[in-house]
């Protein structure tokens, strides 16, 4: 069955369910990862989650887009090169040609422009696709892509066979686009466990996270709004009837409510009784409540919290220069170069990559890793010193590199030749001068050469 005839089996959308794999909260539509199913059939959907998560918590969460922003900051510093493999052995780092594609992606894009938008819709949305189009690159909104599957989904030799791209999403009346797999680059560094080829958002996992964060920064807000006092209960309020007693309570608000009439003295008729309710900010430890949300919603990034200046981050020993140090080792090894090789990989499938080579990725110039880069300089010394030893013990110094380099000491190979220090003493007695056979016709004399008298 090809790409179009799979295509056209749904092209009419799916009847209506009885439910929604979605809860909305303060009117905006969250997905609920304990439901989010795959449809029956022969497609797999992304989910219309990307538009939920970009506006409750990218532009409603700053803690999120502190997250994001601190994780595009460093996945955009990398630049793509390709590596010699060697017996499956990684080798040298080169550069062709070919790879001016994903230098300029686009009119006026960078590495960075395609890096930056592959990671934001990888946080959003759990998947990132990229299309090539001759000598250019495109990127497609991750929920109106769908991954299209030879069989129907659970099947064990089952395999994509190509994408369906919606325009404008689904019922915006525009053809679907079907692509083949060669042509679009699919990164997805999270596997979504209800999913065979698509992945989930690291956001799906915090959306109470999220909104407990935003409900204690509307808390905050709120507390200051009426007057950083907590709430009040007044109780025998005067009025004899509905429209008194309302005009007294209007009267009370326009003259206590809001910062404007904050820390005002108050003045009471002699029944009327006010009663403190609830806890101000610091009887619930706001800080530290708050704080702790924070930093689960770090911990769920990948990021940690000095990295992205994060308040229980900017405590005590974190502040030394070693901490920040191990966490942005950390934040490079365990979160960023895990997605580089990923979106190396994914990327794969755009360009030619040469023969017995792969595309990979250089960090070599980041400074935000300027110690992995003095590490490597003592790395590169030790290097140099096991360079000098294996030559001056025979072996063959062009196979020394290749060894040294790769760590594969079965590249070595020897001269035959060995270091003076190795010979046995004059095994065959002293060594004979060399004679020549005109020093031979000269017959060896003492005399004193004659000086002509003057």
């Amino acid at each position: 069955m090809g790409l179009r005839t799979s295509i056209a089996t749904f092209l009419n959308p799916p009847p209506e369910r009885d439910f929604w794999p979605f809860i909305n909260i303060g009117g905006v539509n969250y997905p609920i990862p304990t439901i989010n199913q795959s449809l029956t059939g022969t497609r797999e959907e992304i989910g219309s989650d990307f538009v939920g998560l970009s506006a409750g918590a990218f532009f409603g969460d700053g803690v999120v887009y502190a997250c994001m922003q601190a994780r595009a900051s460093l996945f955009t510093e990398a630049r793509f090169m390709f590596r010699q493999l060697r017996s499956g052995t990684p080798g040298e780092l080169f550069s062709t040609p070919e790879l001016e594609i994903l230098r300029t992606p686009w009119p006026n894009g960078t590495t960075g422009d395609l890096l930056a938008r592959m990671i934001q819709d990888v946080d959003l949305g759990g998947n990132s696709f990229v299309v090539r189009h001759g000598r250019t690159l495109s990127r497609m909104r991750p929920d109106w892509v769908d991954i299209i599957v030879g069989k129907p989904l659970g099947e064990l030799d089952n395999r994509p066979i190509g994408y369906a791209y919606w325009p404008g999403g689904r019922g915006s009346g525009r053809e679907v686009v079907p692509l083949n797999v060669e042509q679009v680059a699919h990164f997805a560094p999270t596997p979504d466990p209800l999913g065979a080829y698509r992945g989930v958002s690291w956001l799906v996992s915090l959306i109470r996270e999220i909104e407990a964060d935003k409900a204690a920064t509307s808390h905050k807000l709120a507390y200051f709004v009426n007057g950083a006092t907590p709430n009040l209960v007044i109780t025998k309020v005067p009025g004899q009837t509905p429209q008194a007693f309302n005009d007294w309570v209007k009267a009370f608000k326009g003259g206590h409510e809001g910062t404007a009439n904050a820390y005002k003295t108050m003045f009471m008729s002699g029944e009327s009784e006010a009663t403190v309710v609830g806890n101000d900010l610091a009887q619930v430890d706001f800080k530290v409540v708050q704080g702790a949300g924070e930093t689960r919603i770090a911990a769920a990034a990948g990021v940690p919290p000095v990295v992205v200046g994060l308040s229980e981050g900017m405590q005590g020993s974190s502040l030394n220069a070693g901490n920040f140090a191990a966490s942005m080792r950390r934040f490079a090894d365990v979160t960023m170069r895990p997605l580089w090789r990923n979106a190396a990989g994914s990327l794969a499938t755009l360009v030619a990559v040469p023969q017995a080579s792969e595309l990979w990725y250089s960090d070599a110039d980041i400074p935000a890793l300027k110690d992995d880069i003095k590490d490597a300089a003592e790395v590169q010394q030790l290097h140099a010193g096991a360079i000098r030893q294996y030559v001056d013990a025979g072996f063959e110094p062009d196979s020394v590199v290749q060894a040294v380099n790769t760590g594969d000491l079965k590249r070595l190979k020897h001269t035959g030749l060995y270091s003076v220090q190795l010979q046995p003493p004059m095994p065959d007695g002293p060594p004979t001068p060399d004679v020549t056979p005109a020093d031979q016709a000269m017959p060896m004399t003492t005399k004193k050469p004659e000086v002509p008298a003057p």
